[in-house]
């Protein structure tokens, strides 16, 4: 029968027996590396290769990062892989001047830590020392300095409560180049207005206004002043319209205000 070839028993033996060593030699060899990879990891956990190595922190002012750090209880003892990232978060944004946190764990061995704090919008001025005042209306009272600040204006004669909450809204939505011009707020009322101010600008003008509409007056601060003379200081009547009356003279100059609409 030329068809097919029948194949003998005897023939057909040596090709399974050669067939199932080399079944059983792939399964050795995936058993051992299972095994080794599992030897492997178990000593990277048990060893100080998986332990923290390096922690990067980003984006804080008011802490030193080795305060952040020991703030959030990482060191190089823990191992990277129970690093807990929202309890760390949790934590950090516990502190008054942290916004928000991000924790992110980058592998083998690095942890990385972003801070986004509030904006120190002004400083309370009291017994001769001044306290940060951040933009969600919080007073630092354990961070006074004795030192002048110059990053942001000194508010006097302000108390927590409505005048304060209502000056550190306007100043939020104040534009930065005028919040920068900005030495000094008064909160001097008048028996017409209890929330009259009177600002000292790093120029050297005066500026009489009202808490109620100080965003709006202020922000056109810049327009005002390139009208006038700036060898002439003054007082800027900001409260009803806008006027000028310099320090020497009897009289008030109308000032015009450029809105946006303004060509």
């Amino acid at each position: 029968m030329e068809k097919g070839k029948v194949v003998s028993l005897e023939d057909r033996i040596p090709k399974l027996k050669q067939q199932r060593r080399k079944k059983a030699n792939k399964r050795l060899v995936f058993l051992l590396l299972l095994f080794f990879t599992l030897i492997s990891f178990i000593i990277y956990f048990q060893s100080p290769l998986s332990h923290i190595n390096k922690i990067e922190v980003n984006g804080s002012t008011t802490y030193s990062h080795e305060e952040l750090i020991s703030m959030s209880g990482l060191s190089e003892k823990i191992n990277i892989w129970k690093v807990n990232e929202k309890a760390i978060k949790s934590k950090l944004e516990d502190l008054p001047e942290i916004k928000s946190a991000s924790i992110k764990v980058n592998l083998p061995n690095t942890v990385k830590i972003t801070i986004n704090e509030y904006k120190r919008i002004a400083y309370i001025m009291k017994d001769k020392s001044y306290l940060p005042v951040l933009e969600n209306g919080k007073v630092l009272k354990k961070n006074k300095t004795a030192e002048i600040p110059a990053t942001a204006p000194i508010l006097i004669g302000f108390s927590e409560g409505n005048e304060l909450n209502g000056m550190i809204n306007e100043l939020e939505v104040l534009p930065e180049v005028v919040l920068n011009s900005i030495s000094e707020i008064h909160h001097t009322p008048k028996k017409t207005d209890t929330y009259h101010l009177t600002l000292y600008m790093n120029d050297g003008f005066e500026v009489s206004a009202t808490v109620n509409s100080f965003s709006e007056k202020m922000s056109h601060y810049p327009s005002i002043i390139s009208q006038l003379d700036p060898n002439k200081k003054g007082i800027i009547d900001l409260e009803v319209g806008s006027y000028f009356k310099a320090y020497e003279q009897e009289g008030a100059e109308q000032i015009e205000e450029e809105t946006e609409s303004d060509g």
